[in-house]
């Protein structure tokens, strides 16, 4: 039977996140002789070589990847388990993982945060910025507690709380031949150039759909992550692009458009739970706070 340690496991997931034993020893605060050590003895103990040393990266082996899953599932239930225990003794104070995209935080997170943070002070959010493929992954795993994404996604393994659902809206500069039109079909779109968002954006694979199903694959001049840059791009006639709603109502340029497409295609942003984990009441506070406040 195995005898490893939890502190041995600590140092590896470590190591492994910074490629380097300098690197991670600095981070712990001890010293590289102790945290090689502590790596040697894992290894013993396990009997496999986890780690390919050299001098300018450390590598996981097969077996290191497969100890690494581990790790980071058994730290996960650790703290599940201080998380219920916090619980018992403290009913308003705790910590919150969120995984967060970028695009959707910046959009709607600033202020709704910190009404939550006014109103329970003593509720600390530790947020992580992700795509929303890796948070919806991450929460999968159990290293964050909460996740924002963009719907759809594979449902069965959480719990789903929409948040956001709004059309997307046509924009094109003012001069641009559609703009006298009410509504715009996809079909008109044939033949123009788009500003695209990038792939990692549940956005992407969203018109993508809606093209094809139209019929045609559409022309894609350039692709960005930055929603600003994008109206922008679209005021200064270089090509049309297509953003959610609540976006569009921030665009302040006048040499741009906002036109309604005649097919309705929603942006649907929802707070996922995995299933099976313990959720603290920090967190189901923060779930109940966003579905209670007005975004």
């Amino acid at each position: 039977m195995f005898r490893v340690e939890f502190r041995q496991l600590h140092v590896f997931m470590e190591v492994a996140k910074y490629k380097n034993f300098t690197k991670a020893a600095e981070d712990m605060h001890i010293s590289q002789p102790a945290l090689s050590k502590t790596i040697i003895g894992l290894e013993e103990e396990l009997g496999m070589t986890l780690l390919v040393r050299s001098n300018k990266t450390t590598d996981l082996t097969e077996a290191g990847k497969v100890v690494l899953e581990y790790a980071q599932r058994i730290t996960a239930l650790i703290d599940e388990m201080q998380t219920s225990l916090n619980d018992m003794t403290n009913m308003r104070r705790g910590q919150i993982s969120i995984g967060l995209p970028p695009f959707i935080g910046s959009l709607f997170f600033p202020r709704l945060i910190a009404k939550f943070h006014h109103a329970f002070p003593n509720i600390h959010l530790d947020i992580t910025e992700y795509g929303g493929a890796r948070v919806v992954k991450s929460v999968e795993n159990g290293e964050l507690e909460l996740g924002v994404t963009v719907l759809p996604i594979e449902e069965k393994p959480f719990h789903v709380y929409p948040i956001v659902e709004e059309e997307l809206k046509l924009v094109v500069h003012k001069d641009h031949r559609l703009t006298d039109r009410k509504l715009v079909s996809l079909v008109d779109l044939k033949d123009e150039e788009l500003i695209f968002y990038h792939e990692e954006f549940a956005l992407n694979q969203i018109l993508m759909n809606a093209f094809h199903q139209a019929g045609f694959e559409p022309t894609i001049l350039f692709k960005s992550s930055q929603w600003d840059l994008m109206s922008e791009m679209a005021a200064a006639n270089l090509g049309i692009t297509i953003l959610p709603q609540s976006i569009c109502s921030r665009i302040v340029n006048h040499d741009v458009k906002i036109i309604d497409l005649e097919q309705k295609i929603l942006w649907r942003i929802a707070i996922i739970v995995k299933k099976d984990r313990y959720i603290s009441n920090a967190a189901n506070t923060f779930i109940d706070f966003i579905l209670h406040d007005s975004l």
